[in-house]
């Protein structure tokens, strides 16, 4: 740009337009150009000796010892003359321009930063609220993911998402029709095999025939409440109906009823069973699985309580929620499988009692899908041990 500058001076001075031998402040106040004629200055110096050898065109020369940017051109008539600027006043001009140019790219670059952190937000915000959707469902929702208000390119990946949800639910009914078929199937047959148990009683059988009989009707029994948990549990599983659909129903007498049923039991195991606190307590929910909610904690908590133990239940109803709680006096569980016991099957490490490991994960399955929570922690109060179930239901009302 510098260059152009002076190569448009000397076409100015090829036409005549400018007369050389003095500096050409009008030009370019900023950029001190001087035009020197060859005929308009003396020959005898050694700078303008050196300067006239110079062929024409561009060239780097010293003027009063300062270094220059001279244009050497010659005219028609052979005289020549040459349009020079200082380089240090070049350099200070590129530097400037310099600066003006790159000042307005380095305060665009963070705002192009930011804008293209906006823009790929918002292009994601589609893709963040299906993962929500899908991090917010219970395991066992398999509804298809909705595409009418998401743009046509996730599509096909929730097409795909879709097909796989589709496919887990077949699965997951036929793992639900295989449980409900086999546990139906092998109910008539194992109470076939309880009945003739039975029927072994009057008989008059030496002492160690009736210890064998005694354990296999024990045997029996247990096969006997394994069935009867899995089929609870392939109930649960299939069914449908949303809490907010469910009838009202009272929670303390549901409670009531189940320890009623059980007094017997308990008495025979030598275990103090009973209520501590009892509130009148509206929930929304199906009598049969509130129940089963607790006959399943109250025969675990049996299970592990020791003769002349003791077992007390709570009803009382919360700010928002009707909070059913059942504490015992057994072991307890060890602190690093307390978080276990509300998956199918998980008996611990040292299990103790003939349960199946079903009745706790029926329990929360249950209590999920009726929208509540639930919380076991152990107890150490006076140095007395046990185990405190705690379920929070959402409260209702008539």
């Amino acid at each position: 740009m510098q260059d152009s500058v002076l190569i448009q001076i000397a076409g100015l001075v090829q036409t005549g337009s400018l007369a050389g031998g003095r500096d050409l402040h009008g030009v370019d106040e900023d950029a001190e150009v001087w035009l020197i004629d060859q005929a308009a200055t003396a020959h005898d110096t050694e700078y303008e000796s050196g300067l006239w050898k110079l062929k024409d065109g561009f060239a780097l020369a010293t003027r009063n010892g300062q270094p220059i940017r001279v244009l050497m051109q010659t005219r028609h008539d052979g005289t020549r003359f040459a349009v020079a600027q200082r380089t240090s006043v070049r350099d200070e001009i590129a530097s400037d321009m310099a600066f003006r140019t790159v000042l307005p790219i380095a305060a665009l670059i963070p705002c192009l930063l930011l804008v293209t952190a906006i823009v790929v937000a918002r292009s994601l915000q589609p893709v963040v609220r299906l993962a929500g959707d899908l991090d917010g469902r219970r395991t066992d929702d398999m509804t298809p993911l909705p595409t009418g208000q998401m743009p046509s390119e996730l599509h096909p990946f929730i097409a795909s998402i879709n097909g796989l949800l589709q496919r887990m639910r077949g699965l997951m009914e036929q793992q639900r029709s295989f449980v409900a078929d086999a546990a139906h199937e092998l109910r008539t047959p194992i109470a076939a095999l309880s009945l003739q148990v039975e029927n072994l009683d009057p008989v008059d059988l030496p002492l160690r025939a009736r210890d064998r009989v005694a354990a296999l009707r024990q045997g029996v029994g247990r096969i006997r409440h394994l069935l009867d948990q899995l089929l609870a549990l392939a109930r649960e599983e299939a069914g449908k109906a949303d809490a907010a659909t469910m009838p009202v129903v009272k929670l303390d007498d549901i409670a009531k009823e189940v320890v009623a049923e059980l007094l017997p039991e308990a008495t025979n195991r030598g275990v103090d069973l009973g209520f501590a606190h009892v509130d009148s307590a509206m929930v929304r929910g199906d009598p049969i699985m509130i129940a089963a909610v607790v006959r399943n904690l109250l025969d675990n908590a049996m299970r592990f309580t020791p003769r002349n133990g003791r077992i007390d239940a709570y009803v009382y109803r919360g700010s928002d929620a009707a909070i059913l709680q059942i504490d015992d006096c057994g072991p307890g569980v060890a602190a690093d499988e307390i978080g276990r016991i509300f998956e199918p099957f998980f008996r611990g490490l040292r299990p103790e009692g003939d349960g199946s490991g079903l009745g706790l994960s029926i329990v929360k399955r249950i209590v999920d899908r009726l929208g509540g929570a639930i919380e076991a922690v152990n107890l150490a109060e006076g140095g007395v041990t046990g185990l405190r179930v705690l379920i929070r239901l959402p409260a209702a009302n008539f």
